[in-house]
C-alpha cells in the first residue's frame, strides 16, 4: 500500500509504525520504523504492551512521491538468541553493506542489542547468530562520521533496563536515583570496521548545562529518558532525545562525538500518546524530523504513526521548536 506524505500526518496507516530511523541511501529517504502490533493487551511502565515482533522498511523518492512499504525485512523467529519484543530498530551502510541493528529480549528477558546484514537497503536482512558482545538495553542509534568511524548511542529507562546496568553488571532491582543525583545518561561504544562488534565496552555519555554541571534526575524536563540520535551540523554533534515523562524531544550539542554534550533546548512538543522517538536527517539541502505519536489509533499508546515535519536552524545553530500540531496540518 502507498500513499503520498503529508507534513505532521502518519506515513502509512495500513499498519501501526513507530521509532522511525529515517536515512539518505542512493538518493532516497528509508524510514526503518518497528512495527506495533494491535492487540488490548496489559499496559504498564515495563513495556509489555509492545510486543513487537517484526521490521518493515518504508521508503520515498521525495516528499512528494508516494511512501513504498517494501514488507517484512526481518521477524523475530529468524533472531536465533531473541524471545520477544524487537523494539526501535536503527540502519546504517558501510563497506557496500546494509546493517540492521535492534534491541530485544534474550532468552532470559534482558534486553539486548543485534545486528543484521543485507545487500539491500530494503532487506531482507539476515541476522547474526547473537546479539553484539557487552551490548544491552534499548534504542541503538549508530552514527557514522566523516572520517569513518562508527559510534552506537543506545539506552532506555524503565521498560528498556538501562538503570538496571548502573553498575556494570544487570541488576533487577536497583536502588532508584536521587532527584538531586546526576541523571542517567545515554551508552555510546565504538563499532569494529565490520560493524558486528565494539570495538571497547560501552561507557555513558555525559549532558551537562550551560555552566557544565550534570543534567540531574529530578530534571524531567531536560534529563534523558529514552531514543538518542546524533546527527552533525555545522561542524557540531548534535544529541537528540526523548525526556520521557514529560514527552518532549530535546537536545545538546558537542565538539566531540563522545562528549560532553551541552544541553540546549527543546526540539518537539509533547505529542498525543505516552512518549516519542525520532531520528533527523537531511535530505536535498532541508532537514527533517521524523518521529511517532498515537494520533491514527485515537491515543493507544502502542498503536502508533510515523509522521514527519521540516526541521529548521537558527543561524547561532540552535533548532527552532517545532509544534507537532499546527493550526493548518493539511502539509500543504
Amino acid at each position: 500500500m502507498t500513499q503520498v506524505p503529508k507534513q505532521n500526518q502518519p506515513l502509512v496507516t495500513h499498519i501501526y509504525t513507530a521509532d522511525p530511523s529515517a536515512h539518505v541511501f542512493n538518493g532516497r529517504i528509508y524510514i526503518y520504523p518497528s512495527h506495533d502490533l494491535d492487540h488490548d493487551g496489559e499496559s504498564n511502565d515495563n513495556g509489555d504492551q509492545y510486543r513487537m515482533e517484526d521490521y518493515h522498511v518504508l521508503s520515498l523518492d521525495s516528499f512528494d512521491s508516494p511512501v513504498v512499504d517494501h514488507g517484512e525485512a526481518l521477524h523475530i523467529r529468524d533472531v536465533p538468541w531473541a524471545s520477544k519484543q524487537m523494539w526501535a530498530p536503527d540502519a546504517a551502510h558501510k563497506n557496500g553493506m546494509y546493517y540492521l541493528f535492534f534491541p530485544a529480549r534474550d532468552r532470559e528477558g534482558i534486553f539486548r542489542i543485534g545486528v543484521a546484514t543485507s545487500v539491500s537497503p530494503e532487506g531482507p536482512f539476515l541476522a547474526q547468530p547473537n546479539y553484539i558482545e557487552g551490548s544491552f538495553s534499548i534504542d541503538p542509534a549508530v552514527f557514522v562520521d566523516d572520517d569513518g568511524r562508527s559510534y552506537m548511542y543506545f539506552g532506555g529507562l524503565w521498560g528498556g533496563q538501562l538503570e538496571k546496568w548502573r553498575t556494570g553488571e544487570f541488576r533487577p532491582d536497583p536502588e532508584e536515583l536521587a532527584p538531586d543525583a546526576p541523571a542517567l545518561g545515554p551508552r555510546v561504544a565504538l563499532l569494529s570496521d565490520d560493524m558486528l562488534s565494539f570495538q571497547a565496552m560501552p561507557h555513558e555519555v555525559e549532558i551537562v548545562d550551560e555552566d557544565g554541571s550534570p543534567i540531574l534526575a529530578g530534571d524531567e524536563d531536560r534529563r534523558y529518558f529514552e531514543g538518542p540520535w546524533v546527527h552533525k551540523h555545522a561542524g557540531l554533534y548534535y544529541l537528540s532525545y526523548s525526556t520521557g515523562t514529560t514527552h518532549k524531544l530535546v537536545y545538546a550539542v558537542s565538539r566531540d562525538p563522545l562528549g560532553p554534550y551541552t544541553f540546549k533546548g527543546t526540539i518537539l512538543t509533547p505529542v498525543i500518546g505516552w512518549t516519542t522517538h525520532h531520528s533527523i536527517v537531511q535530505f536535498q539541502d532541508k532537514w527533517y524530523l521524523f518521529y511517532h505519536d498515537s494520533s491514527l489509533s485515537g491515543g493507544v499508546n502502542h498503536k502508533r504513526c510515523v509522521k514527519y515535519t521540516e526541521l529548521h536552524y537558527g543561524e547561532d545553530g540552535t533548532i527552532l521548536t517545532i509544534d507537532p500540531y499546527p493550526e493548518d496540518e493539511s502539509g500543504e
